[in-house]
Protein backbone atom coordinates (compact mmCIF):
# COMPACT_ATOMS: atom_id res chain seq x y z
CA UNK A 1 0.00 0.00 0.00
CA UNK A 2 2.92 2.64 0.91
CA UNK A 3 4.54 1.58 -2.28
CA UNK A 4 1.09 2.49 -4.51
CA UNK A 5 0.77 5.79 -2.71
CA UNK A 6 4.45 6.75 -3.25
CA UNK A 7 4.03 6.05 -7.31
CA UNK A 8 2.57 8.98 -8.30
CA UNK A 9 1.09 7.94 -11.38
CA UNK A 10 -0.98 5.70 -9.41
CA UNK A 11 -1.93 8.03 -7.31
CA UNK A 12 -3.23 10.19 -10.63
CA UNK A 13 -5.14 7.10 -11.51
CA UNK A 14 -6.95 6.74 -8.59
CA UNK A 15 -7.79 9.97 -7.50
CA UNK A 16 -7.35 12.30 -10.67
CA UNK A 17 -11.11 11.52 -11.95
CA UNK A 18 -12.42 12.42 -7.99
CA UNK A 19 -10.30 15.73 -7.83
CA UNK A 20 -11.17 16.74 -11.70
CA UNK A 21 -15.01 16.17 -10.96
CA UNK A 22 -14.83 18.08 -7.55
CA UNK A 23 -12.85 20.71 -9.83
CA UNK A 24 -15.63 21.52 -12.30
CA UNK A 25 -18.19 20.97 -9.64
CA UNK A 26 -17.11 23.18 -7.21
CA UNK A 27 -14.48 25.08 -7.25
CA UNK A 28 -14.70 26.38 -11.22
CA UNK A 29 -18.35 27.42 -10.08
CA UNK A 30 -16.56 29.66 -7.21
CA UNK A 31 -13.78 30.88 -9.01
CA UNK A 32 -16.50 32.17 -11.61
CA UNK A 33 -18.81 33.36 -8.99
CA UNK A 34 -15.94 35.77 -7.65
CA UNK A 35 -15.16 36.94 -10.64
CA UNK A 36 -18.73 38.43 -11.31
CA UNK A 37 -18.15 40.48 -8.15
CA UNK A 38 -16.27 43.02 -9.95
CA UNK A 39 -18.88 43.44 -13.14
CA UNK A 40 -22.58 44.45 -12.68
CA UNK A 41 -25.24 43.09 -15.03
CA UNK A 42 -26.81 39.71 -16.30
CA UNK A 43 -26.43 37.60 -19.22
CA UNK A 44 -29.40 39.26 -21.04
CA UNK A 45 -28.01 43.28 -20.41
CA UNK A 46 -24.32 42.29 -20.40
CA UNK A 47 -21.97 43.03 -17.64
CA UNK A 48 -19.93 46.07 -17.27
CA UNK A 49 -16.58 45.87 -15.17
CA UNK A 50 -17.57 48.50 -11.72
CA UNK A 51 -14.14 47.33 -9.66
CA UNK A 52 -15.10 47.29 -5.68
CA UNK A 53 -17.95 48.68 -6.37
CA UNK A 54 -19.93 45.80 -5.33
CA UNK A 55 -18.39 45.92 -1.98
CA UNK A 56 -18.69 49.37 -1.21
CA UNK A 57 -22.30 48.86 -2.11
CA UNK A 58 -22.35 46.11 0.51
CA UNK A 59 -20.98 48.02 3.63
CA UNK A 60 -24.04 50.83 2.58
CA UNK A 61 -27.02 48.24 2.15
CA UNK A 62 -29.20 47.91 5.20
CA UNK A 63 -30.84 44.86 4.40
CA UNK A 64 -27.73 42.76 3.69
CA UNK A 65 -27.00 43.73 7.05
CA UNK A 66 -30.50 42.77 8.42
CA UNK A 67 -29.91 39.73 6.18
CA UNK A 68 -26.23 39.07 7.66
CA UNK A 69 -28.26 39.40 11.34
CA UNK A 70 -31.00 37.47 10.40
CA UNK A 71 -28.89 34.83 9.26
CA UNK A 72 -26.25 34.20 12.53
CA UNK A 73 -29.03 34.97 15.03
CA UNK A 74 -31.00 31.64 13.26
CA UNK A 75 -27.87 29.68 12.70
CA UNK A 76 -27.00 30.02 16.58
CA UNK A 77 -30.49 29.65 18.03
CA UNK A 78 -31.05 26.36 15.32
CA UNK A 79 -27.88 24.85 15.94
CA UNK A 80 -27.90 24.95 19.31
CA UNK A 81 -31.50 23.46 19.57
CA UNK A 82 -30.45 20.54 16.68
CA UNK A 83 -27.34 19.26 18.51
CA UNK A 84 -28.73 20.32 22.23
CA UNK A 85 -31.89 17.65 21.50
CA UNK A 86 -30.12 15.49 19.28
CA UNK A 87 -27.82 15.20 22.07
CA UNK A 88 -29.91 14.63 24.70
CA UNK A 89 -31.96 12.29 22.36
CA UNK A 90 -28.96 9.92 21.91
CA UNK A 91 -28.17 9.44 25.40
CA UNK A 92 -31.74 8.49 26.10
CA UNK A 93 -31.71 6.07 23.31
CA UNK A 94 -27.85 4.83 24.70
CA UNK A 95 -28.63 4.80 28.82
CA UNK A 96 -32.53 3.96 29.23
CA UNK A 97 -34.21 3.05 25.72
CA UNK A 98 -30.88 0.70 25.08
CA UNK A 99 -32.65 -2.03 22.39
CA UNK A 100 -35.98 -0.74 22.74
CA UNK A 101 -34.61 2.86 20.88
CA UNK A 102 -35.25 1.32 17.28
CA UNK A 103 -39.01 2.69 17.12
CA UNK A 104 -38.22 5.76 18.70
CA UNK A 105 -35.06 6.40 16.37
CA UNK A 106 -37.27 5.70 13.55
CA UNK A 107 -40.15 7.91 13.91
CA UNK A 108 -37.51 10.88 15.60
CA UNK A 109 -35.68 10.29 11.97
CA UNK A 110 -39.02 10.21 9.87
CA UNK A 111 -39.34 14.20 9.68
CA UNK A 112 -35.31 14.46 8.29
CA UNK A 113 -36.43 12.40 5.07
CA UNK A 114 -39.64 14.45 4.81
CA UNK A 115 -39.38 17.04 1.85
CA UNK A 116 -38.82 20.56 3.69
CA UNK A 117 -41.90 21.75 1.20
CA UNK A 118 -44.20 19.18 2.51
CA UNK A 119 -43.22 20.05 6.44
CA UNK A 120 -43.26 23.88 5.68
CA UNK A 121 -46.90 23.70 4.65
CA UNK A 122 -47.78 21.34 7.72
CA UNK A 123 -46.71 24.34 9.99
CA UNK A 124 -48.25 26.74 7.69
CA UNK A 125 -51.17 25.20 8.39
CA UNK A 126 -50.53 24.59 12.07
CA UNK A 127 -50.23 28.37 12.32
CA UNK A 128 -52.84 29.55 9.80
CA UNK A 129 -55.34 32.68 10.32
CA UNK A 130 -57.17 32.58 7.49
CA UNK A 131 -59.40 31.51 5.55
CA UNK A 132 -59.61 29.59 8.75
CA UNK A 133 -57.84 29.09 12.17
CA UNK A 134 -55.18 26.60 12.19
CA UNK A 135 -54.47 24.08 15.07
CA UNK A 136 -52.74 26.78 17.18
CA UNK A 137 -55.09 29.46 16.72
CA UNK A 138 -58.10 27.40 16.98
CA UNK A 139 -56.87 25.64 20.71
CA UNK A 140 -56.35 29.12 21.80
CA UNK A 141 -59.81 30.13 20.64
CA UNK A 142 -61.01 27.25 22.48
CA UNK A 143 -59.60 27.85 26.08
CA UNK A 144 -60.35 31.75 25.87
CA UNK A 145 -57.55 33.20 24.63
CA UNK A 146 -59.42 35.48 21.64
CA UNK A 147 -56.59 37.75 22.27
CA UNK A 148 -53.66 35.40 21.35
CA UNK A 149 -55.13 34.47 18.34
CA UNK A 150 -53.04 36.52 15.67
CA UNK A 151 -51.13 35.88 12.64
CA UNK A 152 -48.00 34.12 13.15
CA UNK A 153 -46.48 33.90 10.18
CA UNK A 154 -47.35 37.57 9.16
CA UNK A 155 -45.02 39.11 12.20
CA UNK A 156 -40.61 39.01 11.84
CA UNK A 157 -40.86 38.60 15.38
CA UNK A 158 -42.81 35.63 16.31
CA UNK A 159 -42.22 34.11 12.29
CA UNK A 160 -38.38 33.47 13.53
CA UNK A 161 -39.37 31.38 15.95
CA UNK A 162 -41.73 28.87 14.15
CA UNK A 163 -38.77 28.86 11.51
CA UNK A 164 -36.98 28.21 14.08
CA UNK A 165 -38.63 25.24 15.95
CA UNK A 166 -39.55 23.79 12.79
CA UNK A 167 -35.95 23.64 11.41
CA UNK A 168 -34.82 21.69 15.25
CA UNK A 169 -37.68 19.71 15.09
CA UNK A 170 -36.73 18.24 11.68
CA UNK A 171 -33.60 18.04 11.94
CA UNK A 172 -32.69 17.02 15.52
CA UNK A 173 -33.06 13.25 14.92
CA UNK A 174 -30.41 13.54 12.15
CA UNK A 175 -27.80 14.75 15.04
CA UNK A 176 -29.08 12.09 17.55
CA UNK A 177 -27.99 8.81 15.33
CA UNK A 178 -24.99 10.53 14.51
CA UNK A 179 -24.22 11.37 18.33
CA UNK A 180 -25.75 7.76 18.98
CA UNK A 181 -22.66 6.26 16.59
CA UNK A 182 -20.42 7.98 19.04
CA UNK A 183 -21.93 6.82 22.19
CA UNK A 184 -22.03 3.17 20.71
CA UNK A 185 -18.05 3.44 20.44
CA UNK A 186 -17.71 4.26 23.30
CA UNK A 187 -16.28 1.21 25.32
CA UNK A 188 -18.37 -0.57 27.57
CA UNK A 189 -15.59 -0.65 30.50
CA UNK A 190 -14.92 2.77 30.73
CA UNK A 191 -18.31 2.80 31.36
CA UNK A 192 -18.53 0.66 34.11
CA UNK A 193 -15.67 1.56 35.85
CA UNK A 194 -16.64 4.91 36.60
CA UNK A 195 -20.00 3.51 37.39
CA UNK A 196 -17.86 1.53 39.99
CA UNK A 197 -16.15 5.12 41.03
CA UNK A 198 -19.50 6.17 41.74
CA UNK A 199 -20.19 8.35 39.17
CA UNK A 200 -24.00 8.17 37.72
CA UNK A 201 -26.63 9.71 35.93
CA UNK A 202 -25.55 13.42 35.64
CA UNK A 203 -22.15 13.11 36.95
CA UNK A 204 -21.20 10.13 34.43
CA UNK A 205 -22.33 12.32 31.75
CA UNK A 206 -20.80 15.27 32.46
CA UNK A 207 -17.28 13.84 33.58
CA UNK A 208 -17.23 10.92 31.17
CA UNK A 209 -19.28 10.50 28.52
CA UNK A 210 -19.68 14.06 26.91
CA UNK A 211 -15.96 14.06 27.03
CA UNK A 212 -15.28 11.18 25.16
CA UNK A 213 -18.01 12.51 22.82
CA UNK A 214 -16.52 16.17 22.13
CA UNK A 215 -14.98 15.11 18.65
CA UNK A 216 -18.45 13.97 17.49
CA UNK A 217 -20.11 17.12 19.05
CA UNK A 218 -17.85 19.35 17.21
CA UNK A 219 -18.23 18.06 13.94
CA UNK A 220 -21.96 18.22 14.67
CA UNK A 221 -21.91 21.76 15.44
CA UNK A 222 -20.22 22.50 12.27
CA UNK A 223 -22.18 20.36 9.90
CA UNK A 224 -24.96 22.23 11.93
CA UNK A 225 -23.75 25.65 11.89
CA UNK A 226 -22.83 25.42 8.04
CA UNK A 227 -26.45 24.29 7.20
CA UNK A 228 -28.46 26.73 8.92
CA UNK A 229 -26.32 29.45 7.65
CA UNK A 230 -27.21 28.36 4.04
CA UNK A 231 -30.98 28.04 4.84
CA UNK A 232 -33.20 28.75 1.80
CA UNK A 233 -35.46 26.34 1.46
CA UNK A 234 -37.40 26.15 4.60
CA UNK A 235 -37.75 29.69 5.06
CA UNK A 236 -38.85 30.15 0.87
CA UNK A 237 -41.12 27.69 1.55
CA UNK A 238 -42.71 29.06 4.86
CA UNK A 239 -42.30 33.09 4.57
CA UNK A 240 -40.62 33.68 1.27
CA UNK A 241 -38.49 36.04 3.81
CA UNK A 242 -41.43 37.95 4.71
CA UNK A 243 -43.48 40.18 6.04
CA UNK A 244 -41.31 42.19 3.98
CA UNK A 245 -37.61 41.21 4.74
CA UNK A 246 -37.95 40.41 8.57
CA UNK A 247 -36.51 36.84 7.22
CA UNK A 248 -34.49 36.83 5.12
CA UNK A 249 -31.58 35.25 4.90
CA UNK A 250 -28.07 36.04 3.25
CA UNK A 251 -29.23 33.18 0.75
CA UNK A 252 -32.67 34.24 -0.13
CA UNK A 253 -31.00 37.62 -0.57
CA UNK A 254 -29.01 36.40 -2.19
CA UNK A 255 -31.42 34.65 -4.73
CA UNK A 256 -33.32 37.28 -5.41
CA UNK A 257 -30.68 40.00 -6.07
CA UNK A 258 -29.48 37.65 -9.08
CA UNK A 259 -32.87 35.84 -10.07
CA UNK A 260 -35.30 38.22 -9.58
CA UNK A 261 -33.85 41.28 -10.23
CA UNK A 262 -31.25 40.64 -12.58
CA UNK A 263 -28.09 41.96 -10.70
CA UNK A 264 -25.87 39.17 -11.07
CA UNK A 265 -22.38 40.81 -9.72
CA UNK A 266 -23.97 41.92 -6.70
CA UNK A 267 -25.75 38.82 -6.01
CA UNK A 268 -22.16 37.19 -6.11
CA UNK A 269 -20.87 39.53 -3.74
CA UNK A 270 -23.38 38.47 -1.00
CA UNK A 271 -22.65 34.83 -2.01
CA UNK A 272 -18.89 35.15 -1.58
CA UNK A 273 -19.65 36.78 2.33
CA UNK A 274 -21.97 33.97 2.98
CA UNK A 275 -18.84 31.77 2.50
CA UNK A 276 -16.78 33.38 4.25
CA UNK A 277 -19.22 33.53 7.07
CA UNK A 278 -19.16 29.69 6.97
CA UNK A 279 -15.50 29.20 6.74
CA UNK A 280 -14.89 31.87 9.50
CA UNK A 281 -17.70 30.14 11.65
CA UNK A 282 -15.61 26.68 11.03
CA UNK A 283 -12.11 27.95 11.70
CA UNK A 284 -13.23 29.57 15.09
CA UNK A 285 -14.92 25.94 15.81
CA UNK A 286 -11.76 24.10 15.25
CA UNK A 287 -9.56 26.74 16.75
CA UNK A 288 -11.95 26.66 20.07
CA UNK A 289 -12.01 22.82 20.12
CA UNK A 290 -8.20 22.97 19.84
CA UNK A 291 -7.48 24.88 22.75
CA UNK A 292 -9.86 22.93 24.83
CA UNK A 293 -7.46 19.48 23.41
CA UNK A 294 -10.60 18.56 21.52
Amino acid sequence: MERTLRDWRAVLVFVGPALLLYALVVLVPILWSLGYTVYEGSPIAGFKFVGVSNYLRLLEDPTFWKALWFGTKYALFVSAGQVIFGLALALLYAFYLKKSSVLVRTLVFLPVVLPTVAVAQMFVKLFAIAPQYGLVNSLLSAVGLESAVQAWLGQGSSAFWIIGVMDIWKAMGFYAILLFTGLVDIPEETIEAARLDGAQGWTLARFVVLPLLAPITVASLIFSLNGTLKVFDSILALTNGGPGTATTPLTLYMYKTSFTYGEYGYGSTIALTLALQCLLVTLLIFWRARRSGT
